[in-house]
């Protein structure tokens, strides 16, 4: 996915953005010792966006955010996520759970997909 490969796809489960990527961390560092720093620099430059699923109290599947990835911030090694959807729930119909995905902020990395030909 880092190695000039435009246009990579892949699942993992998480219970939020966030913590899929502290999963993905994990399963880097079980396969190989690199400093924690190193990998977190690696998945914030390889991933762009996040879209997470989650299964509702009505056993329906819903997108439930979509998250841009921005970058890393040095000082504290962590991966910067901005929130471009959210899910808000609505009344519930019989027993059909429903609800939108919701606008929370714009892409603020537009120029790098606009040059991989993805906006």
């Amino acid at each position: 996915m880092n190695n000039g490969h435009d246009g990579s796809l892949s699942t993992g489960h998480g219970n939020s953005p966030r913590d899929m990527l502290a999963r993905l961390e994990t399963m880097v560092l079980m396969g190989i010792e690199l400093p924690v720093s190193a990998v977190r620099r690696q998945i914030a430059s390889g991933l762009d966006i996040m879209v997470h699923l989650g299964r509702m109290r009505d056993k329906s599947r819903k997108v439930l955010e979509i998250v841009e990835i921005i970058g890393y911030r040095y000082e504290t090694e962590e991966i910067l996520t901005h929130t471009l959807f959210e899910f808000e729930e609505g009344r519930r119909q019989s027993d059909k759970l429903e609800g939108s995905l919701v606008k929370k902020g714009e892409l603020r990395q537009r120029k790098k997909l606009e040059r991989a030909g993805f906006c």
